[in-house]
């Protein structure tokens, strides 16, 4: 099952309009953004952003009946030259980077008590990743970080997911003129852990942001990074690796808000499941306002389905409002193990078993390649590795 549509270069307005046309889910969410929980209804699982999500499993964040009763231990380590702040809501660098567009992001920011504030100073290079480490220790928590960095400056933050409870919260990157970040989000959950997270990027002028997502643990995570440019010349490259195990349900909804002239972005994120009722969902929007000439952007999703029993809902959607783009493209593939790579290794001399374990590490192998840091490299190398003992 494939999806894929290129728009070439010099497209003109009459394409650029029928490809949004083609577009059954808006890219837009069924409420406007707001940061007032009262402004979006309790949904029913019948709205389009909600209809893939099994509501029951929300532990109470999507209706207002959970209730901030729990512990989140967290740790930040980073560079001296690096700031960190417990800040109050009024904080003018709250919700800069972004709105909440759905309930439980709303109510996530309605519930926090103070936000953290991580601010990398102009021009500052740093050597060391900044390391956000949170590990669950029951019930239900709510937060809000920011993560500032300034013009010129280069950074990479790794946020690191463990244990267990019920989160919700907002995460915003502030990428500075000129800046460079990469961000690493690691979910690794306890099993029955609930997670639900939008991530808010505003990019600076000539800015580049770099996103690697990568979800293996929880019963039910639903995570929303969503980009935006403050300027022209900004480049976001999204990355995502996800493992769905036996019951898990694990979406990722993107949204790229092409609303500055001359701006690139790539998104390519990759899944394997295996088990009865494992569950992906991705949903990528890419929007090019008549605002974005010169855009150049594409987004891919591929699944690799390991055994009977999982589901994956793949949705590429592209809207145009210019004919004056670079580029612009999607495709979606969703299949088994392609049987001319095993019978080229089995021919080898190498075992069925070990052939499709390599064809799965050499699947996933483009991605952890991006995140760059070599001890969480490893550390997803071989929880891979383990994923795979289980079922291959």
């Amino acid at each position: 099952m494939a999806e894929a549509q290129n728009i070439p270069a010099g497209s003109t307005t009459a394409g650029a309009i029928a490809v949004a046309a083609e577009s059954t889910v808006a890219t837009r969410m069924s409420a406007p953004p707001s940061f007032d929980v009262a402004d979006f209804p309790v949904p029913t699982g019948r709205e389009e952003e909600w209809r893939f999500t099994p509501l029951a499993r929300l532990k109470g964040l999507h209706d207002g009946t959970a209730v901030a009763d729990g512990t989140m231990k967290a740790q930040i380590d980073a560079p001296d030259v690096v700031t960190i702040e417990s800040v109050e809501r009024g904080d003018a660098r709250i919700g800069k980077a972004g709105t909440p567009v759905d309930r439980i992001a709303a109510q996530a920011f309605s519930s926090f008590a103070k936000a953290t504030v991580v601010t990398v100073p102009k021009e500052a290079v740093l050597t060391e990743p900044v390391r956000v480490t949170l590990h669950g220790e029951g019930g239900t928590t709510f937060g809000h970080t920011v993560f500032d960095v300034q013009a010129f400056a280069e950074a990479v933050i790794v946020i690191d997911h463990t244990g267990d409870g019920v989160r919700a919260a907002n995460v915003d990157f502030l990428v500075g003129d000129g800046a460079k970040l990469t961000v690493v989000s690691v979910q690794d959950w306890d099993d029955s852990a609930v997670h639900v997270s939008q991530h808010n990027a505003l990019i600076g002028r000539d800015a580049t942001f770099k996103s690697v997502v990568v979800t293996f643990g929880g019963d039910l995570v639903r995570l929303h990074p969503r980009v935006s440019y403050a300027g022209p010349g900004g480049e976001a490259e999204l990355f995502g690796l996800y493992f769905t195990d036996a019951g898990q349900h694990q979406e990722h909804r993107l949204l790229v808000q092409h609303d500055a002239p001359h701006c690139k972005s790539n998104v390519v994120y990759k899944g394997a499941l295996q088990g009865q009722d494992a569950h992906a969902v991705w949903i990528g929007d890419v929007l090019i306002e008549k605002t974005a000439e010169g855009t150049d952007t594409y987004e891919m999703n591929r699944n690799l389905v390991l055994t009977d029993g999982a589901r994956v809902d793949s949705v590429p959607n592209l809207e145009i409002e210019t004919g004056e783009i670079v580029g612009a493209g999607h495709a979606s593939a969703t299949g088994r193990f392609d049987d001319e790579q095993l019978f080229y290794l089995q021919a080898r001399g190498i075992p069925a078993d070990e052939a499709r374990r390599l064809v799965v590490r050499g699947f996933f192998a483009e991605l952890v390649q991006q995140i760059g840091v070599a001890d969480i490299e490893e550390r997803l190398l071989a929880r891979i590795e383990t994923e795979l003992q289980a079922s291959v």
